[in-house]
């Protein structure tokens, strides 16, 4: 193997293999990362067995080869370089570096022991603009918990329907629904379970990129690939497995009507509900004194080491007179998650859930049960 790359361009790659490349001690081979020599073109790779990651890069090729070398010291190494360009050369199973006058040989492992990435067989693949995918995954992305009873809904929901694709998640105390629309709808509906971690990587690895991304179903793995924009050749590809089951039927337990909506302004709704949680205790509980006749919610916390609180919140309010408890970290992560500058709150009674909207559009939902019951209870019966 020998190529030449910038500087900044092989730091590019090796910073978004290296996210992936496990610290496994059964397996010490996940340590590290795997280079390739192309024609033209650089490849880096890194996989955990759950999430695997390939990246291109355009390089000068003198021979093509492969090598694998830990990836926390590749890293630390080129990092400190010069912005210059860098000779890459083999020997044998080790990696030489050369530039400027720096120079240095880097042990490297057998390329075979290497795990193998596997390939996508695809059933239907569908284009989504990369930008406005991990904007709508940030929305959802937090709410999730690990749960092993109900490995389901450990995980994020992507609905496909026509032009639609809708991105779902639940801890079974909250659940976020995102509506993105396609440009092109898929033949048919389809629907996988994105591990967490998944799609907190395909944030951090493609978030500051631009232009459209493909992601291609398979049987049990799903594909998010981001072509090069000079040649029809992939720039980065994250393939990751699904998590097996299917994921609760949610949409029954979205209230259809609701007695009491209240448009609210977003600024002062989250800054009150952060204020009464200074004052809600481990519960975290905060109190909602609904007055529809005088456009009012009194918000209410207590607790006996921190003292009370109470404030007033106007707004636009129809319906009849509730009181309600929520969780305040729960309604605060819905908040955040709205950009609009009103936020509507809409709720039915004390037993149900509530649901929060942006005023602007219906791309997005966020319900949450009240303080007492979950909304495991309901999902666990759907």
């Amino acid at each position: 193997m020998k190529l030449r790359i910038k500087k900044e361009e092989l730091k590019s790659g090796i910073s978004i293999a290296e996210r992936i490349a496990s610290r496994s001690i059964s397996l010490p081979i996940l340590k590290n990362i795997s280079v390739k020599a192309e024609k033209d073109l650089i490849n880096i790779s890194a996989t955990d067995l759950e999430i695997g990651v390939e990246w291109w890069g355009s390089a000068k090729t003198d021979k093509t080869g492969e090598l694998v070398v830990p990836s926390s010291i590749l890293s630390g190494f080129i990092n400190l370089l010069p912005d210059a360009e860098i000779e890459l050369t083999s020997n044998k199973e080790d990696l030489n570096i050369n530039c400027s006058n720096y120079n240095t040989q880097i042990k490297g492992f057998n390329p075979e022991e290497f795990p193998i990435i596997p390939e996508v067989a695809e059933k239907e693949s569908v284009l989504v603009d990369i930008q406005y995918l991990c904007k709508s995954l940030s929305c959802v992305v937090d709410i999730p918990t690990f749960s092993t009873t109900r490995p389901e809904i450990s995980g994020i929901l992507f609905k496909f329907d026509k032009n639609i694709l809708k991105i779902v998640a639940t801890d079974s105390y909250r659940l976020g629904e995102k509506t993105i629309k396609l440009n092109s709808s898929v033949k048919n509906p389809f629907f996988f379970i994105l591990p967490q971690k998944s799609a907190k990587e395909i944030i951090s690895i493609f978030g500051e990129t631009e232009g459209d991304i493909r992601i291609v179903f398979g049987a049990n793995q799903v594909l998010f690939e981001l072509l090069m924009t000079n040649i029809k050749h992939p720039k980065i590809r994250l393939i990751s497995r699904q998590i097996e089951g299917d994921y609760p039927n949610y949409e029954e337990i979205i209230p259809k009507k609701n007695q009491i909506t209240a448009i609210l302004e977003r600024s002062d709704l989250l800054n009150q509900i952060k204020a009464a949680g200074l004052f809600s205790g481990k519960s975290g509980e905060v109190i909602f004194k609904i007055e529809p006749t005088k456009n009012k919610i009194e918000i209410v916390s207590q607790n006996p080491e921190a003292g009370e609180y109470n404030s007033t919140l106007l707004g636009k309010i129809t319906g009849k007179k509730e009181t309600i408890s929520f969780n305040y970290r729960y309604l605060v992560d819905g908040i955040l998650s709205i950009k609009t500058s009103e936020v509507l709150f809409e709720i039915n009674s004390s037993s149900e859930p509530g649901v929060l909207k942006p005023t602007k559009g219906i791309d997005f939902l966020y319900i949450i049960k009240w303080y007492r019951e979950n909304l495991f209870l309901l999902l666990a019966s759907i």
